[in-house]
């Protein structure tokens, strides 16, 4: 007869094998639904959509080169089918190993450096895998990055007034460096208009089209942080600014905002002390969280650190501030005279993207994506081109007047080549708008182009924006 122990002993193992038994029944349930791929410019990554969280490995293989993924847990909900064109990948299949463990083996034309995590569901996805293929540096030949957005003809720029022809620039003299970044990408759409629009393809249209503008101004090299439909996490994207050797940092978006009916374009600086508005906090609250969606906050010690060392952020953010909210006041004034605007002065709120101590940052806010009036304008190639040349004349207009010593646009301003840049001027009695014109050796057309005057008539005490001189089109 079994005694008492014996039988507890046996009710134990009954139970923990039932146990087990609905574990792995409810594991099993979780499906693999689709996958999704996007081409970097060194790395392809892959999203596996899941029903529910899953355990992975993942190992590669040589000859052939292979990737197998095991993901434990979970059966195949649909066919793994995606493009690979441009990338290292030939080929994928799947088997299942047992009827809870599913095996994915991709076929690849050489080898790469694996890197997986898995993501918890958010507000646009539910569980995701994600699988990033660094190409390694050994190769010769990267991979070129798919455009994956329709590019749109350029539409030719007539300048107010022909632009002044500059003097070569003299051995050692180098170009002052744009970095503009493009908000989202990849698994992030960021925000969405009423007709489909994507906020991470109208931004990337707006920064191509600033890119040839910036690049076509003498003693100006733009650069992109991204020149496809991939994503780069925000961090990501300031060290990409640091590695170019940025004197700017502009990133573009186009946001939504609670309220449907909100409207118009805002230029931001970082602030460390609060958000200057609530719009201003929300958009950064959301904005923010794009790391989150991308996969960006997985599993790095040294991005620790660097939020450790955010301590010493006030001691080195001094002067970068200060150039921030110069800038982007000039933007914000150019952007005004195309689309109206949200706040008539540069805000400040926590942006991630914003946080690099050493490079003067601005967030531009092109308009809300969410309003269906301005997301049709934003789609438009002509209004995209606008807000391109606003940006990129407040940023002319900034270093005009704020050269980087060792610049081909310090020595012009040094030298006495060009003019300074835009001022303000009071208008004294008596004086007229041709003898303004006169006096700072402009004509009377740009003045009422740049103070947007119907007449000639002034009034004493009015103030006038006086340009600059023009920079030349490079030759």
């Amino acid at each position: 007869m079994m005694g008492s122990g014996m039988r507890f002993r046996a009710m134990v193992a009954a139970v923990g094998m039932l146990f087990l038994a609905v574990t792995v029944d409810a594991v099993a349930d979780t499906k693999v639904n689709s996958v999704r791929l996007w081409r970097a410019p060194d790395n392809t990554r892959l999203v596996f959509d899941l029903t529910g969280p899953v355990q992975h490995s993942v190992f590669t293989l040589t000859a052939p080169d292979r990737l197998v993924i095991d993901i434990n847990g979970a059966t195949l909900g649909a066919p793994l089918n995606v493009s690979t064109a441009n990338t290292p990948i030939t080929a994928m299949r799947s088997a299942q190993r047992t009827p809870t463990d599913l095996r994915v083996v991709i076929d690849l034309k050489k080898a790469v450096t694996p890197k997986s995590f898995t993501l918890a569901p958010n507000a646009q996805y539910g569980n995701r895998l994600v699988v990033d293929l660094f190409d390694n540096a050994a190769d010769a030949a990267p991979i070129p990055a798919p455009t994956n957005v329709a590019t749109v003809a350029p539409v030719p720029v007539t300048p107010i007034d022909p632009p002044v022809k500059l003097p070569p620039a003299p051995a050692g003299k180098r170009d002052i460096i744009v970095v503009i970044d493009a908000g989202h990408g990849g698994e992030d759409p960021g925000a969405s208009g009423s007709r489909g629009q994507r906020e991470k393809d109208v931004v990337l249209a707006i920064a191509r089209e600033l890119q040839r503008q910036v690049n076509g101004m003498k003693g100006f090299r733009a650069e992109l942080t991204r020149t496809g439909d991939y994503f780069i996490p925000l961090r990501g994207r300031t060290e990409i600014a640091r590695k170019k050797g940025a004197d700017l940092f502009v990133s573009i978006h186009a946001d939504a905002a609670p309220s449907a009916a909100a409207f118009g374009a805002s230029v931001f600086a970082l602030s460390d002390r609060g958000a200057t508005s609530e719009t201003a906090r929300w958009l950064a609250d959301s904005e923010n969280r794009s790391d989150l969606i991308g996969g960006a906050g997985n599993v790095s010690l040294d991005d620790k650190d660097r939020m450790l060392a955010g301590v010493l952020l006030d001691l080195s953010m001094t002067a970068s501030l200060t150039s921030s909210l110069n800038v982007g006041q000039k933007v914000l004034s150019n952007i005004g005279r195309v689309t109206p605007l949200h706040k008539q002065r540069v805000e400040q709120a926590g942006f991630m993207v914003l946080k690099s101590p050493d490079i003067p940052s601005i967030l531009v806010e092109t308009g809300f994506i969410s309003n269906a009036n301005e997301a049709s304008k934003l789609a438009a190639a002509n209004h995209q081109q606008a807000l391109a040349r606003s940006i990129s004349s407040g940023v002319r207009q900034f270093f005009q007047q704020n050269p980087p010593p060792g610049t081909y646009i310090a020595w012009l301003r040094d030298s006495g080549k060009i003019a300074q840049g835009p001022r303000d001027h009071r208008v004294s009695p008596g004086e007229t708008l041709a003898m303004i014109a006169v006096r700072y050796q402009v004509s009377p057309a740009t003045l009422r182009s740049a103070n947007n005057l119907k007449s000639d008539e002034l009034k004493i005490g009015q103030t006038l924006t006086i340009p600059g001189t023009e920079l030349a089109a490079k030759e």
